[in-house]
Formats: C-alpha cells, structure tokens, sequence
C-alpha cells in the first residue's frame, strides 16, 4: 500500500458527520415539506459547514499528497470544535506523519474531551513522554491504570533512557509513588526495573522482578530477568530461566530469539545453530533470522552451511550486500582470493560498501596487483564520490600495511588538496610522517587538528606519546597526554601513554601503576613491552621476563618485544 492510500484509509469521514441529503429509514426519497421554516445558520449534524469545508478540504489534500494542508486542517478543527472525533483523527494523521508537536496537541485535545476513553489517556501519555514531560505523562498513564487499561509503563521508562539523571529520578519517584497504590502492578513493577537497569543498578532491578514474578502471559519481564542475568555475569542462570519459558510459552519468538543469541554470546555456538535454524524452519519468511544463522554457522566455521544459507538470502533479494560480503569471507578463508574478489565486488554503497572495498584492495596488494587495486579504488571514487574520503584512506592504508610508504604518502597528499580540511586525512598523515621521521609534520598535522577540534582525544595521545617516545619534550608530552587522559581516563591507549611518559620522568612507580591498567585493559604485545621495560627498571626483572614470555608465545616475531629484550638484556631470547 503507498503512502497515499495508506493515509486515505485514515481519512475516513468522521463518524459524526451525516450524510448531506438525508433519507427515510426505509431508504424512499423523504416527503418534501412545504412548511415555511425560520432561517437558520446551515449545519450538518453538530459542524458548522465551515467546519465541514475544511474536513473535506483536508480529505481533499490528502488524496493530492498534500499532507501538510490536511495536518493543519484537521488540528485547527480539532482546536476549534474540541470535538475527540476530530481531535483523535488530527493525533492519527500526526502520528502518522511524524509531526511531534501535532501529535502532541492533538492527543492533549483528544484525552481532555474524552475522559473516559482509556486510549486517549494513553495517547496523551505516550506524546508527553516523548516530549520529556514525564510527570505530566504520569497523570495521564494513572488514568489508564484506574480505568483497568493496558499501560505503556514500559515505554515511559525506556524514553527516559537518554534524558538526565535528575528526570530519571524524578520518575522513579513517580513509579514509586504509584507502587504504593497499585503494589501488584505488574507493568509498574516492569517498568521500575527498566528504569534500574538504566541507573546501572542491575541487582535491584533483578530482585524486583524475582519478588514479583510476572502473571501468566507476561512474557517481557522474563526476556528482562535474562538480560540482568547474562549482565550480571550469570549467564549460566539465564539459559534454564528461559528454556523453562519456552517449555510454557513455546511459540513465542521472543523468547526462542532471546534463547539463541544467549547461547552465541556464551559461545555455543553448535547450539546455537540448531536453535536457530529450528527458529527459520518454523518462521520461513523471516529473512532476519536466516542472515543470524548464516552469521552463526560463520562463527561455528561451518562454511558450506554459511554459504547456503547466504546464497538463499542473495536468491530472496534481502540481506544481499551483507551475504556478497560475507561470502567474499569465506572464499578468503577457503584460500580463493579470486573467488573473494568477486564476491567482494558486487557490495553496493551501504554499510557493506567500505569493508568489501578494504579486502579488495588488501587482496589484490598482497598478490602483487598494487597497481590493479589502485585503478579500483579510482573507480569506486569516481563512482561514489559520497564515500571519496574513506576509500582515499583505505588506499593509503592499505599500501603503508603492504610496505608502500612512498605510494600511500603520495595518494594523502593528493587526497588532502582535495580535501584539506578533512582531520582523518590530515591525522593518517600524521601516522604516515611518524613511520617517515618527519616528526615535524606530525607535529604540524596533529596541532593543526588539535587547533580546529581542541577535545580530539586521539591526536592529544598521538603528540603526546610520540613527544615521550622520540624526544626529550617530556613535560610538554605530559600535558597533552593529561588532557587526552581527562577526555577518556579508561582508554587503554591513553593509560599506556600516561605510563609511558611517567617513566621517561623517573616516576617508575606511577608508569608501573598505569600500564598494569593498560595491559589488563588491552593485552597488546606493545603495551607488554613497555610494562616489561618498567619492571626492569625497577627492579622486578623476573616478573618483566614473565610477561615478555608470555606476549612472545603469542606473537614471536614481535619487532617491539624483540627489540626491547635485546636492549635491556643484551639477547633476543629469554
């Protein structure tokens, strides 16, 4: 159904109006009546035929596509007449429309000329929320409680997710308050515990649900224990909770869905598997679950079942950039770079566009084809300009990971006389300078962006550390780290950069301090060398030789552990 008619279905007239040539009840033409009779203001049924005008004029509009003219018509009317009927086909037509403010005042004009009408209260509600005006939302959702109503008590609790937390204390109260009439309240009780769970109070919200356990056929506060569980770090609880549910509720999708992807996120991933392929089996058109147990049988490295069910994607034309890709994957893991190639290829714009065309370009270098990689690169700029920025920074990229400095510091400049604004251009060049000992056009291209964007955290710690690790700029490294540190204190890349620089200046037991912090953050094989070399330093020379033991069993051919180990021990082995 188009938008149009979609709409029109809304427009249906007004059930107060009367037909304009009245009949006899049993369907003959009325006798006409001479009687003279005073003259009057014309009306049909209670609307005056002003009124009428401007409802026809907006069914009118309407059928031309002209939204606009019969939102306006039908809220001034609603307005005027404080008529519900009029008043709720306004919120309709609004709601419909997305027009906030509208929808606001129309469903405000609905609910106050129908008192009793439960889904105008909670229209009134749902659209004061929305607003942020949740005490207010509150009186209007009592309403609906005390008229025995379904309430959007859930909804209330999940709009205030990205409000203050003074509004969401504010409506906690209002919860609580309500609580206290209505203590059994199933959907108060459910929507407390949302509203816990956003104030990262996951245990309360978990008890307040175990006390109260939900009458038959809630199925939500269930779905909502298991999430607390599987947060908690209780996963293991959450699987019997939720087989238990099923066993009740057996053809809630809800439920099984939920089941399914606990069972990927706790890594069983051949259960996994069989929960969702029974899920597609039972619900064929849903091509979401298909793409979920494609992604599964990946995980589960299952690649031919991966690929059947991708190509079945392609075939029903849904999920089709995201199936090219991921069989691009696989082709890749199956070492049929060609077979990826092609696959890769046929990605469209989209959120698929730039991964498929990093692997291309990854592909073809690796396989000496740098030259046939750039000429693609090229091309997709050309053809999609929208996305030039991002496929020059895959071109650079790209070379500098393939050994191609010279061609990548190349194609940034071209990029940055195209675009000389652009900070993640001007930022890779920075890196490309660094790896070129050009530390004076890092240094400019990281304080031209530090200039322009004063809270870049990234390029605060990137002139910083290189400041600690290539000069002897040790206070003035400090500083910018520092604030790098304010902007993201558990960023493990700042924190390594926080120790790093502690260290050049002798505080051996603050750097110790923040690159545990790091390492545990991020086991990487640089931050490991740069804790080891601390420890050694101080005087924990075992330990240093523990963790360089442990990174170099991961990766043996670390240049940065290799070499910090010949420096300080005089041997590249332990």
């Amino acid at each position: 159904m188009n938008r149009s008619s979609a709409l029109l279905l809304a427009f249906v007239f007004l059930s107060g109006c009367q037909a304009m040539a009245p009949v006899s009840p049993d369907g003959s033409p009325p006798v006409e009546d001479s009687t003279p009779t005073p003259e009057k203001p014309k009306v049909y049924s209670s609307f005056s035929e002003e009124t009428v005008f401007s409802l026809l004029s907006a069914e009118l509009a309407g059928q031309r596509n002209r939204f606009d003219i019969a939102l306006d018509n039908y809220v001034t009317q609603a307005i005027n007449t404080q008529d519900p009927g009029i008043s709720e086909r306004a919120f309709r037509i609004a709601e419909y429309l997305g027009a906030d403010q509208a929808a606001l005042d129309s469903a405000l004009i609905w609910a106050k000329n129908a008192p009793d009408d439960l889904e105008a209260q909670r229209a009134a509600a749902i659209q004061l929320a929305r607003a942020g005006r949740y005490d207010d939302s509150m009186i209007y959702m009592e309403k609906v409680l005390q008229g025995k109503g379904d309430t959007h008590f859930d909804f209330l609790a999940l709009s205030a997710a990205d409000t203050d937390q003074d509004t969401r204390t504010g409506l906690m109260k209002s919860f609580d308050r309500l609580l206290q009439k209505h203590p059994k309240n199933g959907q108060l009780i459910f929507g407390k515990a949302l509203l816990l769970q956003q104030d990262d109070e996951a245990e309360a919200a978990l008890k307040l649900l175990e006390r109260n356990p939900p009458e038959d056929g809630e199925v939500a506060p269930l779905l909502l224990r298991a999430r607390l569980l599987q947060n908690l770090n209780r996963g293991k609880e959450a699987l019997p909770l939720l087989e238990k549910s099923i066993k009740k509720y057996p053809d809630d999708k809800r439920l099984r869905l939920t089941y399914a992807r606990m069972l990927v996120e706790q890594d069983r991933m051949e259960d996994a598997k069989v929960e969702f392929a029974s899920l597609v089996q039972q619900y064929p058109d849903d091509d979401e679950l298909r793409y979920s147990l494609a992604l599964v049988c990946l995980e589960a490295k299952a690649w031919d079942e991966a690929k059947g069910y991708l190509e079945d994607l392609i075939a029903r034309e849904s999920h089709v950039d995201s199936a090219h890709l991921n069989l691009g994957r696989i082709a890749e893991e199956r070492n049929d770079p060609q077979g990826a190639l092609i696959e890769y290829a046929q990605v469209g714009p989209g959120n698929d566009y730039l991964p498929a065309q990093l692997r291309q370009a990854d592909i073809l270098m690796n396989n000496g084809r740098t030259d046939e990689a750039e000429k693609r690169l090229t091309a997709a700029r050309d053809a999609e300009p929208d996305y030039a920025i991002q496929l020059y920074l895959i071109q650079a990229e790209t070379l500098s990971a393939n050994n191609q400095g010279d061609r990548a510091w190349k194609v940034l400049q071209q990029a940055l006389l195209q675009y000389p604004d652009d900070l993640n251009l001007l930022y890779t060049r920075a890196m490309q300078a660094e790896k070129r000992n050009d530390l004076a056009q890092m240094e400019k291209d990281l304080r031209l962006i530090i200039k322009r964007d004063p809270d870049n955290a990234m390029a605060l710690n990137a002139l910083g550390y290189t400041l600690s690790d290539r000069t002897t700029r040790y206070a003035e490294a400090k500083v910018l780290i520092e604030q790098a540190h304010q902007l993201n204190p558990e960023d493990p890349a700042v924190l390594d950069s926080l120790g790093w620089v502690n260290y050049r200046l002798g505080n051996l037991d603050e750097a110790e301090r923040l690159l545990r912090q790091a390492l545990e953050r991020f086991p990487d094989q640089e931050v490991a060398a740069h804790l080891g070399e601390v420890l050694w330093a101080n005087g924990k020379q075992r330990e240093a030789r523990q963790i360089w033991k442990k990174f170099l069993k991961e990766q043996p051919e670390s240049p940065i552990l290799r070499s910090t180990i010949k420096r300080l021990t005089g041997s590249e082995t332990l």
